[in-house]
Order: C-alpha cells, then structure tokens, then sequence
C-alpha cells in the first residue's frame, strides 16, 4: 500500500499539498503516483514568480515509462521550485513527501483548499482505481 500523510490534502490526479501558513502551501506528487511511474529520470518544473491556476499542468514528470504532467491543486504565485530535482529526480522516488518536493505556491483567493481530497478520502479514492 503506498504511503499517506494525514497532514496533507490531496487531489484526483496524485498531488498533495501541504499547508506551510494561511497564504503558502508546498506541492509535489503522491507516493502512488511515483510508484506509478517507476524511476524518475527528469522533472520540469515552472520558474520562481510564474503564476499558476488550479486544475492547469505546471510542469512534467518524465519516468522511465511515460512522462506525465503535474496539475496545480491550487491558484497562486510559485514562490520557490526545488532546484535539488534538477540534479537528482529520483528524490521524488525516494522521499516523495520530503526531498522530492517540487514547488512552493503563495495562494491567491479565498477557497483553496475546496475540492481537495483529505488523505482518508485520497486513500479510499487509490483504493478504488485498482
């Protein structure tokens, strides 16, 4: 069973989000989705200052098998992108809720969290798609 961390929100397209203040949340892929994928080889992610829109591909995830596209789970500004990815992708095999963090976001509008998945309800959701 992959793993799930009751902190975090999730989303139908395996991103979580941990909330780090009101206004700021950090963003990366669940530890299903990674497992998904098999080894990463290469992360695209946006810059530093892009705004981005909830539900729109910010950047990609390139695995041995597929490359598949990172969905925001939220409205905002990126505020910091883990440089560490650039060099070691695998970290978001390794420590998906951890080192393999890929974005941070400064929320815009209130509603952010609406449409998040809680991790009992992502847990069922996985459940489900096997």
């Amino acid at each position: 069973m992959s793993e799930v961390q009751a902190e975090l929100f999730y989303t139908k397209e395996h991103e979580w989000v941990k909330k780090l203040s009101d206004t700021r949340v950090r963003i990366g892929i669940t530890d299903f989705a990674q497992d998904q994928l098999g080894d990463i080889v290469f992360v695209e992610l946006p810059e530093t200052g892009t705004d981005i829109t909830a539900e729109e591909s910010i950047g990609s995830v390139e695995s041995v098998k597929t490359v598949s596209d990172i969905f925001s789970p939220v409205t905002g500004k990126v505020t910091a992108v883990n440089s560490a990815l650039e060099d070691s992708p695998e970290l978001v095999n390794t420590s998906p809720y951890g080192d393999g963090w890929m974005v941070e976001v400064e929320v815009s509008g209130s509603g952010a969290f609406e449409g998040l998945l809680s991790a009992a309800e992502y847990e069922e959701f996985v459940g489900s798609e096997h």
